[in-house]
């Protein structure tokens, strides 16, 4: 029998989202991720130096993901123990700070809309407000190819990766899972200062989204019956071609299901502080990218995490009834 406990787990679960999706990331609100940032900034200047700083990388890595785990775990135990809708409260608050969708949807239509009003210029503005590359010199379609790419990629990392944990963990997995992000973030590059020092947290974001990568590819899949224009044959055999040929092990998954789907080719080339980056591309080429394509990735976006969230839940809850 499936007992209360996955009742409230689902619960809890629908009503971060719920959250997420009406009033995104509030500037008000404190977020758990912003003092994860302060304690990784402060190990990193008191760890990165010196010999051994693979070994001292892995010591961060460990540090900052157990510390999260354990402070949001001792957290709602006690709120547990003071109060029964405290406790519920705060999971929910937790996991709520670990996704973004209304976030990411938000990031691509800042892109899209002076798209459409012929504002390249705020375009590009938008568009180096989250991504890496060099704007400045981009044409509308690599605008655009810049935002499908960003929404396809974060929609694992963003949204599916953390609700996966958190289904299986609560808030404090969900938690973790944040913090180890956070910390490929930071410290993940493949520069001098952090080629040994970011080799565990990069690592450990590889094996964290490794599932949900391609589960979510999965997901945006199923949920393409429903979106006019998908093509859905070209979508899973693009995806098996080229989802490897993605520097990262995980990201190559929901942007060559998009790039499939949609009939555009993805990745190629890009320049970061001025150093030319040619990716291999994903998908092929039919078409230029238009600022219509932003919205379309949107829904896809939209789609894979609905879908991801329930087959997920059907899951548990076959379990359940063994």
């Amino acid at each position: 029998m499936v007992d209360n406990v996955f009742y409230l787990n689902m619960f809890v679960l629908g009503a971060a989202i719920v959250l997420e999706l009406i009033l995104g990331d509030p500037r008000w609100l404190p977020h758990p991720v912003v003092q994860m940032g302060k304690l990784i900034s402060f190990l990193e200047r008191s760890l990165n130096n010196g010999q051994k700083r693979r070994w001292k990388g892995v010591l961060l890595a460990f540090i900052v993901v157990l510390a999260d785990y354990g402070i949001v775990f001792l957290v709602i135990t006690l709120s547990y123990k003071i109060h029964f809708y405290v406790g519920v409260l705060l999971e929910i608050y937790f996991i709520w700070t670990t996704i973004a969708i209304k976030g990411l949807a938000d990031a691509g239509k800042s892109v899209w809309i002076p798209l459409i009003k012929g504002n390249l210029e705020e375009a590009r503005l938008s568009l180096s407000m989250i991504v890496g590359r060099d704007t400045e010199n981009l044409t509308d379609s690599e605008v655009v190819r810049g935002t499908v790419e960003t929404i396809a990629e974060n929609t694992v990392d963003g949204i599916t990766a953390p609700l996966f944990w958190a289904m299986l963990g609560g808030a404090p997995l969900a938690m973790a899972y944040r913090a180890v992000n956070t910390l490929d973030s930071m410290v993940g590059y493949k520069n001098e200062r952090f080629l040994d020092f970011g080799w565990a947290s990069a690592r450990l974001d590889d094996m964290a989204n490794f599932i949900p990568a391609r589960l979510t590819a999965l997901s945006i899949w199923l949920s393409s019956v429903f979106i006019k224009g998908s093509n859905r044959k070209s979508g899973w055999l693009i995806t098996m071609r080229d989802a490897k040929k993605h520097p990262s092990p995980n990201s190559g998954w929901p942007e060559a299901m998009t790039a499939g789907l949609m009939g555009i080719q993805l990745g190629g080339l890009n320049y970061y502080k001025g150093i030319e980056s040619n990716r291999k591309t994903m998908g092929d080429f039919h078409r230029k990218l238009v600022a219509g394509d932003i919205p379309t990735s949107i829904l896809y976006m939209h789609g894979g995490w609905s879908v991801f969230v329930g087959l997920e839940i059907l899951l548990l809850f076959l379990l359940g009834q063994k």
